[in-house]
């Protein structure tokens, strides 16, 4: 009998232990599904009051091309409240920076993987590494007393620009996209590999053909997470491209991002006025891509599950 109730009694015991753990997890998950919420309600509505309580309009807010939100436009009586500039400024460094992190990440990647796998691992490894702890003030230092003075030497100009912060955040992004494109192709199944060298391909074909064929939808998802990481930086970019809201003419001269004008704004408008509001608005422009970005990995993410 003794030996019953003490068995009732630890069952008991689990039991409740179980209770409590559920109890728990679950109020962590409701707690962090109410801080995204309490995000997207907060800036959304920050954000639409530049549409619904200044009374400014969508097309003159996505579509103008001047920014100044302290000088009025005596045609529209609004201020000058063009987003189109840092608009564009944002989705020219964040594609161009994909654009030349990509290939470096995955030739990297495959080095490391598939042609020197135990050196390359021992010596890339720790150089990835050292790239992600690097904070971006430290990218944004190096870009403006380096990256900035060589491209005014070479191309002329001020130096600041499209290309600048494209150098710069095609660095900040390498080392996500290679460390996502490793874990990809580490996970391929190694008899795709045998089964290719079995029948005569060599290994770059066995490589081109098969690997990177089978792991084309992490190789994706590392590329889109690694734009959502460029159009979200900001004090990197700040620091080399220029802070001038312009229309991008060329990759060397100053322009501007979203992220650049809200570091630059935000502490300096009142809560509430048409300024602050706009800048809310920016915000709101980055918060709904960022949405973007984690559906289209959702949608890649369901694509190679059916492949």
């Amino acid at each position: 009998m003794d030996s019953i109730q003490e068995k009732l009694v630890k069952r008991s015991k689990s039991t409740n232990r179980d209770l409590m753990g559920k109890g728990i997890s679950l109020s962590a998950l409701v707690l962090i599904v109410l801080i995204v919420l309490s995000i997207f309600v907060f800036v959304t509505s920050r954000g639409l009051a530049t549409f619904f309580h200044d009374g400014i309009s969508v097309k003159d807010f996505l579509f103008g091309t001047t920014w100044n939100p302290s000088v009025t436009n005596p045609k529209t009586d609004h201020p000058y409240i063009g987003a189109l500039p840092m608009i564009l400024g944002s989705f020219l460094v964040t594609f161009l920076s994909a654009l030349l992190a990509t290939p470096f990440a995955i030739g990297t990647a495959l080095f490391m993987t598939e042609i020197a796998k135990k050196r390359g691992a021992k010596i890339m490894q720790p150089v990835i590494e050292l790239l992600v702890g690097i904070p971006s003030v430290v990218y944004g230092f190096i870009g403006l007393t380096i990256v900035v003075p060589v491209i005014r030497h070479i191309f002329g100009g001020s130096g600041f620009g499209i290309l600048a912060g494209t150098i710069v955040l095609f660095v900040m992004i390498l080392p996500t996209i290679t460390s996502m494109t490793v874990d990809t192709l580490k996970s391929v199944p190694g008899h795709y590999r045998e089964s290719a060298l079995a029948i005569g391909a060599t290994r770059w074909q066995m490589i081109y053909k098969v690997i990177l064929r089978a792991a084309t939808p992490g190789i994706l998802t590392a590329i889109v997470f690694g734009m959502a990481r460029a159009f979200g930086e900001a004090l990197a970019v700040q620091m080399v491209i220029g802070n001038a809201a312009l229309m991008p003419h060329n990759l060397i001269s100053a322009s501007s991002t979203l992220t650049s004008v809200l570091t630059m704004g935000i502490g300096n408008t009142v809560m509430g006025s048409l300024q602050n509001d706009v800048l809310w608005t920016l915000a709101l422009i980055l918060l709904i891509m960022s949405l973007v970005f984690n559906l289209i990995v959702r949608a890649i993410g369901r694509k190679g599950e059916m492949k």
